[in-house]
């Protein structure tokens, strides 16, 4: 009888384990979706410096019991010119956001607004993106809603697209009501 060697059995026993792993990631309702440690819990602290002349946030806005969106964006990021028009349209319908402007310099992200419009009802700069890290934020742009406690509702990363808003954003505003 032949002796089996330790290496023979190897490659089959990783096989089955990557296979397993695959299978468990793949029954993820939304493989694209990033989780989020923060939600259903209070928003960390706003640590935001002024942006120019615009009027700035704190923690107590985003608890005075309004439901409210925090976007962290950058005028570098062409992701966020993408996402512009549709924050545009949420605070024409009254939805305040509350804009923090990532790792950016200051006189482009006025530029950025002065260009494609400032759908903030109030904005912030995180330079060093400290504050980014501590909400969790995995690179711009990133939106969270935000209920009227502070709590974080829901979180998406990536640019809001017509499908994103009308498949996570606004039901996610309606359950914050």
């Amino acid at each position: 009888m032949a002796k089996v060697s330790p290496l023979m059995v190897l490659p089959p026993v990783i096989f089955a384990g990557l296979a397993v792993l695959f299978y468990v990631g793949m029954q993820r309702e939304n493989p694209d979706e990033l989780p989020s440690a923060l939600q259903g819990k209070p928003a960390p602290a706003v640590e935001v410096t002024p942006l120019g002349d615009k009027k700035s946030f704190n923690d107590s806005d985003l608890r005075d019991g309004g439901v409210k969106l925090v976007n962290y964006w950058a005028s570098w990021c062409a992701p966020c010119r993408v996402e512009h028009p549709h924050l545009e349209d949420l605070a024409e319908q009254g939805i305040e956001i509350y804009g923090v402007n990532y790792k950016d310099k200051p006189a482009n992200a006025l530029n950025f607004l002065k260009e494609l419009g400032d759908p903030y009802a109030a904005i912030g700069a995180d330079e060093k993106g400290r504050m980014a890290l501590n909400w969790g934020v995995y690179g711009v742009p990133e939106t969270y809603v935000i209920d009227g406690e502070g709590k974080i509702v829901l979180r998406f990363a990536g640019p809001i697209t017509e499908r994103v808003l009308e498949n996570q954003i606004l039901p996610a505003i309606e359950e914050a009501r």
